[in-house]
């Protein structure tokens, strides 16, 4: 399981102390591991391992992060950065900087105001948020709890119910959403070993997955499957609601029911599949491995960036989560082709130790690191930002190579 390397001493620090202090996060966090670390003396095991950990050997959770620590910035200097701006568009709208909150469920367990608490803290901060279809508030409820200038987005797997489906997109486009996430890596959960060990099996009672509650006239209650306790851990109870017959045709009836609102597919990870999806009609792409909780084995997301990027060519924007944790991490992302990184996992640790004005202030400091990176880069403005900020290893090598045979 990943633990943050960079905060050992924070690590020890908060042991020595007791967890009774932790609440004190201000005094204690001072970049975005720091909250996992208070995180994990606070929640009970089986709640901190569910969110903290990855499928099987949980190498690719890991390697998210060691694969950008192989990526390089190239710092250019006596360039004006007097006006710094992390400000950026993202499908129209414009937001304070590339970072928005990934849509990921059950935010109540780390907060009582759950899905509530973290739109608020986007609001404040003027970044996207994203909601998922299994979140435990309501679509409306956290269309409500923020100013409608918020930009918020909703998240959808494709359930075998499709009706049900539809229903969804469409209360989610009245609420207000402006955008649409499709999941499409998720027909089957990757097998959550830490959740089978500690019998997480079941969301927490009183906890539930709210967006279906609201159900269609003659369809049975959903609640029964997600908290079925079948399986001996809860994402393989809750894999039995999404339809495993799908394909690039799907895309289609998804587009007639969200209009003009903008449909982005989140999960690719091949070149292949991101042409097939601006084929079949996607307003944008996501890279992504669900934060190393699917496919184990599979590449960082960073590393699977680059080629995807060259074959969609700029023709519809780009998004990346899993591994974000700094802000040299965002800056890597953008030269390397995305317009906008999303965050998960520290949101909910950030959640746990202080609530919605924790995961503003973790905001604040991506924020801070971003402004730091792109001054000392030489850049002003990110659309100043090319793949040239860039380099790994084998890009040295290689132009040292080509250097000598030139020679």
């Amino acid at each position: 399981m990943y633990a943050p390397e960079m905060s050992q001493k924070t690590l020890i620090a908060v042991e020595k102390r007791g967890a009774e202090q932790n609440s004190d996060y201000s005094r204690k966090c001072f970049n975005v591991n720091d909250f996992q670390i208070l995180a994990h003396q606070l929640l009970p095991k089986d709640l901190y391992e569910y969110l903290a950990s990855g499928s099987d050997d949980e190498t690719t959770l890991n390697e998210n992060r060691r694969a950008f620590q192989r990526w390089f910035l190239r710092p250019r200097v006596m360039r004006p950065v007097g006006k710094i701006s992390t400000r950026t568009a993202l499908f129209g709208n414009s937001v304070s900087m590339p970072v928005f909150v990934s849509p990921a469920g059950v935010h109540a367990l780390c907060d009582p105001e759950g899905e509530c608490s973290t739109v608020q803290a986007c609001a404040k901060a003027g970044i996207l948020f994203g909601l998922s279809q299994h979140s435990t508030r309501s679509i409306e409820e956290v269309a409500a709890a923020a100013p409608p200038t918020t930009v918020r987005w909703y998240q959808l797997y494709i359930l075998k119910d499709r009706e049900r489906t539809k229903s969804l997109i469409r209360r989610a486009i009245k609420a207000g959403y402006t955008g649409l996430f499709l999941t499409v890596d998720s027909v089957r959960f990757g097998y959550r070993e830490a959740d089978a060990r500690n019998g997480f099996n079941a969301l927490p009672p009183p906890h539930r997955l709210k967006n279906y509650d609201d159900s269609l006239q003659g369809s049975p209650s959903l609640d029964k499957t997600y908290n079925g306790k079948e399986e001996k851990a809860w994402d393989q109870n809750s894999e039995q609601m999404f339809e495993q017959n799908v394909n690039w045709n799907d895309i289609q009836w998804i587009k007639k029911e969200a209009g003009p609102v903008p449909l982005v597919i989140k999960g690719i990870m091949t070149p292949e599949d991101a042409e097939l999806a601006i084929s079949a009609g996607a307003d944008g792409i996501m890279v992504s491995n669900h934060g190393g909780r699917q496919l184990d084995g599979c590449l960082a997301t960073i590393d699977a960036l680059p080629p995807i990027a060259k074959v969609v060519a700029g023709r519809v924007p780009i998004l990346l989560d899993s591994g974000i944790r700094r802000g040299t991490d965002v800056l890597k992302a953008l030269a390397l082709g995305a317009s906008a990184v999303g965050i998960g996992k520290p949101v909910f640790f950030s959640l746990a130790v202080g609530g919605q004005d924790a995961v503003s202030y973790l905001l604040e400091l991506l924020r801070t690191e971003i402004e730091a990176a792109m001054a000392i880069c030489g850049i002003e403005k990110i659309s100043d930002i090319t793949p040239n900020l860039v380099t790994s290893q084998q890009m040295q090598l290689a132009s040292a190579s080509h250097l000598r045979s030139s020679l």
